[in-house]
């Protein structure tokens, strides 16, 4: 959950940011002047809209290791590191992509995520507690995951979503915001401070609503890593690298979020599981138990 936390929070302050910069160089006075179109403020949305994304995109790993002290591993590393570097190589070679740097970074708590902007330069950490955890099998099944995810490239198809998700944020936000400043505060051209002030508070609210959406489709393609961590690494080992990640973490708190996807029954259920980037252990222990059967 890690990644897709800072890739969204990330991607949340670049387009408030954006559209700050755009109010304060004069560009929306501009838009109204000389494109106040739908279709002109479509554009105007779909530019800042991808260019918060991509910039997101472009700052995934910088960020990574900033913000989780990752400490990338090289060839001078110990036993323990060189065979992390060993089971990393062998899954980029069978997943057909570039050797991405290894990294590990200091927690507890048994946790694995990669990101990046490219297939070819990508970033896979382990958590020190899921070294201490594990079993070698278990963490192989883990960096299968995560290489899953590179190879399918889903950090570059969740910043094309939340592209178009940022686009309709922002493209929304000013068209409602030109309207209540028309209606509320009788501004004779919807430009007013109190459109500017309501445009921000509807793409924090709209930005919420869109997180939903890239949640979803994140749910979706942690099914999908946990296939290709079968494939690479064994059926068997990916379900126990699950329970092993469930045996942790039971009893859980009642608002713990795992970076893996850990979560409890009551977090399964209602509003909460709008918010989770992961589905329920379970869900996944049970879709590969299925899998295995046929």
């Amino acid at each position: 959950m890690k990644r897709i936390v800072l890739f969204l929070a990330t991607n949340l302050a670049v387009v408030l940011v954006l559209s700050v910069v755009a109010r304060l160089l004069g560009l929306d006075a501009w838009l109204a002047v000389h494109g106040s179109s739908l279709g002109g403020l479509l554009v105007f949305s779909a530019f800042f809209g991808f260019a918060g994304s991509f910039i997101s995109l472009a700052m995934s790993k910088w960020m990574a290791k900033m913000t989780m002290g990752v400490r990338v591993i090289g060839p001078s590393g110990d036993a323990t590191e060189q065979w992390l570097l060993s089971v990393v190589e062998h899954h980029a070679r069978a997943v057909g992509v570039g050797m991405p740097e290894v990294g590990i970074f200091d927690s507890p708590e048994p946790n694995a995520f990669a990101t990046g902007a490219s297939r070819n330069a990508a970033l896979v950490a382990v958590s020190s507690g899921l070294l201490q955890r594990m079993n070698r099998q278990q963490i192989e099944a883990v960096l299968g995951h995560e290489m899953t995810h590179v190879a399918n490239g889903d950090m570059v198809t969740l910043t094309l979503v939340q592209g178009v998700l940022n686009t309709f944020v922002i493209f929304l936000s000013r068209v409602i915001g030109n309207i209540i400043d028309r209606a509320v505060f009788r501004s004779d051209d919807g430009r007013g401070i109190a459109s500017f002030v309501t445009v921000i508070v509807l793409q924090l609210l709209l930005g919420i609503l869109a997180n939903m959406i890239v949640m979803w489709f994140s749910r979706r393609r942690e099914f999908r890593a946990d296939r290709g961590g079968a494939q690479l690494a064994g059926t068997g080992n990916m379900i126990g690298a699950l329970e092993a990640l469930k045996r942790v973490h039971e009893p859980l708190p009642s608002q713990q979020f795992s970076a893996f996807g850990i979560a409890d029954g009551s977090m399964a259920s209602g509003l909460r599981r709008l918010f989770m980037s992961h589905p329920p252990l379970e869900e996944r222990i049970a879709a590969l138990q299925a899998l295995g059967s046929h």
